[in-house]
């Protein structure tokens, strides 16, 4: 995984620590598929760092034990749980850093996720450990969604949402289309065309600052930041095209 600043090499570290830990126990790693930013940089296909760990939890019937299992985890490693929602199985850990700056990890536990989401097992080279995760075009195709999706939930927009969207679209991944058919209840040439018109209209400069720019190298931030909007509705366009000549055959 990239590193932008060499004071992020701490946080990777317990990244890795946390994950290994989780991977170690039996419960967790028959109960979670692993996923997120975090878990498609690890595998070589986005070039960002992340800081977060994102599982989607097999059984929701499971969350109490899975909680006891991640919570005996957190007390082992010395991980102070700062707070955690009551509404989602989601945790926030500090750590310790002497340096200064990040002390701070997210776990964020999906449930129930969507029955059309695809799995594989995988081994991460960085950790030395098999899991279950989720596969590349499950990844793209949730990706593609949580752009919309986090701001008419929350309001908000990521901008490394829109910058592993230009990524994955960059290098012709496939997408699983049930997966956007069934979390955006519309097909697939309807949801690309939306997800274009909302880059247009919402993606600035501003949330690509505030979001994006602590996971890349400075410089390669100063190259991509201002085309990264356009070269991703161009991307979708391509898309877009591809989709509406699948239709009319």
């Amino acid at each position: 995984m990239l590193i932008p600043q060499p004071h992020d090499a701490l946080h990777r570290a317990w990244l890795y620590r946390l994950l290994t830990a989780i991977a170690d126990d039996s419960v967790l790693a028959s109960l979670l598929h692993f996923k997120g930013g975090t878990c498609a940089a690890m595998r070589g296909f986005i070039d960002r760092f992340s800081v977060d760990l994102d599982f989607e939890l097999k059984d929701s019937q499971e969350i109490t034990l899975s909680g006891k299992h991640l919570e005996r985890i957190f007390a082992s490693l010395g991980l102070k749980r700062d707070d955690r929602s009551n509404v989602v199985p989601q945790y926030f850990l500090k750590y310790s850093n002497p340096r200064g700056g990040r002390n701070s990890l997210r776990v964020d536990i999906t449930c129930p996720a969507p029955v059309s989401n695809t799995f594989e097992k995988v081994r991460f080279a960085d950790i030395d450990r098999i899991l279950s995760a989720q596969t590349l075009p499950t990844l793209v195709a949730n990706k593609m969604v949580a752009l919309m999706d986090r701001f008419e939930r929350h309001g908000s927009i990521a901008g490394r949402d829109i910058y592993d969207i230009h990524q994955y679209l960059l290098k012709g991944y496939p997408f699983n289309s049930a997966v956007i058919e069934e979390r955006r209840s519309t097909e697939v040439l309807h949801f690309l065309k939306e997800l274009s018109d909302f880059i247009e209209k919402h993606i600035t400069l501003t949330n690509l600052d505030e979001d994006l720019n602590p996971l890349l190298p400075p410089e390669t931030f100063r190259q991509i930041r201002k085309t990264l909007k356009r070269e991703t509705i161009l991307l979708l366009k391509d898309r877009i095209d591809s989709a509406s000549c699948v239709f009319k055959k």
